[in-house]
């Protein structure tokens, strides 16, 4: 039976959380929904590559981001300089071409999906140079500001997250008949919340304290920036809630707010978890930066995001949507944090403003409708 299943690609990078974790849902929703017919295949386009550009690629993006955003953002700006950014297209596809085309060659799928920009131009070489006829369809994970290296091919098929990326693309001279717009792809466990018993049970599993609020300090997998900043603000304003982080893969980050606890015992310390979910549940303010999927997250789970730093370009439109939508607070300066929590947690009827203002938005889970999408294309 496996033999004459149908196989459809789903290539990423490992740049960040946010093109695996789409590629991710979508293909495990096909393997559920579909899977006597379909083979869902996970393809990451570095993972023959030269460790050098392994490093440059991933880990570089991973350092950038923590320690050195202003590069980061230096290395954004000017990649929308087509010279440079083609350039770095170039020299991308050099080292993920090869592995892309034998896994094409060997498993002949029957569509692809791409999840980041740097695997476009090796696709479409690769599907040349075969002579193949496979339907490509590319998957802007970033919702609201996407890199124009998003947008290298224009006659391709695009699934974008929001009307104003898909009025940015019209712009650009790309046709409407190629844009596809739909609610961003999280995880389905996001698709709905725990019980108020379920959150009891998270509370208690992870010791926190039932009588007191949980803020949660959360950035992705890496961390959140000046997150050793962000609890010495907060533990020493005496707030008199529960404060929780998450350090991801962050040692440095992990080691610090250890040291911190020596000094406050309540304060409780994750590394890199695989329960975000619960966590969130359990949280009634999230502190965290602007990467799409967790502000998706922590919308879905109608909890109160503070933000206090985001990506320019990439993330500015995910901060100005919740800014603007007055969905929570974007706040810059660390040591306003302790101000704005206080206001939030004795203040009931601006707490509930912010929640009635996420439920009005009616936000939901697009994997269903990517991957039912994904079969008629």
């Amino acid at each position: 039976m496996s033999s004459q299943k149908q196989k459809i690609f789903f290539c990423y990078l490992r740049t960040g959380g946010g093109h695996l974790a789409p590629a991710r849902s979508v293909a495990q929703y096909l393997a559920r929904e579909h899977g006597e017919t379909i083979e869902s295949v996970l393809v990451d386009g570095l993972v023959n590559a030269k460790k050098i550009a392994k490093y440059i690629i991933e880990d570089g993006y991973r350092f950038l981001q923590a320690s050195a955003k202003w590069y980061y953002e230096f290395l954004y700006a000017t990649n929308k300089f087509r010279p440079i950014g083609y350039f770095n297209v170039a020299m991308a596809n050099y080292f993920i071409k090869p592995y892309i085309k034998k896994r094409i060659q060997e498993e002949q799928p029957i569509k692809i999906v791409i999840f980041h920009f740097f695997l476009i131009m090796p696709v479409y070489q690769v599907l040349k140079e075969l002579g193949l006829n496979i339907p490509v369809v590319t998957v802007v994970t970033d919702p609201y500001t996407a890199h124009p290296l998003w947008f290298q091919r224009k006659q391709q098929q695009f699934i974008l997250f929001s009307k104003r990326l898909k009025d940015h693309c019209l712009k650009r001279g790309i046709n409407e008949k190629n844009l596809t717009v739909f609610p961003f792809i999280i995880d389905e466990k996001f698709s709905s919340s725990l019980s108020t018993e379920q959150v009891s049970t998270v509370r208690s599993r992870f010791s926190f304290d039932p009588n007191k609020k949980l803020i949660l300090i959360i950035g992705g997998g890496d961390g959140i920036p000046h997150g050793k900043m962000i609890l010495q603000n907060l533990l020493s304003s005496s707030l008199g809630v529960q404060i929780a982080i998450v350090c991801g893969k962050n040692k440095q980050l992990y080691d610090d707010a250890m040291t911190l606890k020596k000094e406050f015992p309540e304060l409780i310390v994750f590394g890199f978890v695989d329960f975000v979910y619960d966590l969130l549940n359990a949280s009634d303010i999230v502190v965290t930066k602007c990467g799409a999927s967790t502000i998706m997250e922590i919308l879905m789970m109608k909890k109160i995001p503070i933000i206090i730093d985001y990506l320019w370009e990439q993330e500015l439109g995910n901060m100005e949507f919740v800014r603007d939508n007055q969905l929570g607070i974007f706040e810059r300066d660390i040591a306003k944090l302790p101000a704005i929590i206080k206001g939030l947690i004795s203040d009931e009827q601006q707490y509930k403003k912010f929640q009635n203002n996420i439920e009005q938005m009616k936000l939901r889970n697009g994997t269903t409708e990517v991957g039912e999408f994904l079969l008629t294309v």
